[in-house]
């Protein structure tokens, strides 16, 4: 028997939202916005949730992806597990997808803006190493080496020829997947993740600009 669990999955503008009951039925529903997760997450939240049996799990996906979708998802899956009183626990998006589901070796890139990109390797759908942050240079290096490279990101976000561009697969994460990926990953990984705050992956500490005027009370 499964525990029935609610898992949410915003870190792209194709989100989606899945309960599982505990006979592992999956119903899943998706959504696209660009902005805004915060206003269409809720309906679909609010049908998963009525009349159900009570939920003894939450997962959310944790990124790297839309840094404000993952952090919409994040707060709605902490709300839920704190009425509800069961765990909240975060899932990185990238093990969400059809490359990390069937176990190979591949390599998962994104565009950290500013002219930096990161990347992280995965197998055995598990992440490898953390994302990293690298320069135009690396990310054309760490291309060629791999065998198979997805992004959730169109390959046109990136500045690599032709022949690497074209290797890129675009794979979107979801619910479901999210789902799979939790069952999937080892009882060490699960308990780790599971000693978490649920949090977005960073991928470099937040950036915090100073304020213009000077202080009203000073020290």
């Amino acid at each position: 028997m499964t525990a029935p669990s609610l898992v949410i999955e915003t870190s792209t503008p194709h989100a989606s939202i899945a309960r599982v009951e505990s006979d592992g039925s999956v119903d899943q529903r998706a959504f696209c916005s660009d902005r805004n997760h915060n206003a269409l997450l809720f309906g679909p939240l609010a049908e998963l949730l009525e009349n159900r049996e009570p939920l003894q799990l939450v997962l959310v996906g944790s990124g790297p992806g839309s840094y404000s979708g993952t952090r919409v998802g994040i707060a709605a899956a902490q709300g839920v597990a704190i009425a509800l009183g069961c765990p909240a626990i975060a899932v990185p998006s990238i093990l969400a997808v059809p490359s990390a589901e069937n176990g190979a070796r591949c390599l998962a890139i994104g565009d950290a803006r500013r002219g930096s990109f990161w990347t992280a390797e995965i197998a055995d759908g598990r992440m490898l190493e953390e994302p990293a942050l690298c320069d135009a240079a690396e990310l054309e290096r760490r291309v060629a080496q791999s065998a198979a490279v997805f992004s959730l990101e169109d390959s046109a976000r990136f500045p690599l020829p032709g022949a690497l561009a074209g290797r890129i697969q675009t794979e979107i994460p979801n619910a479901a997947r999210l789902w799979l990926a939790w069952c999937g990953t080892d009882v060490e990984t699960r308990r780790k993740w599971s000693a978490e705050i649920p949090q977005p992956l960073y991928l470099k500490p937040p950036h915090i600009t100073p304020g213009k005027r000077p202080p009203l009370v000073r020290p």
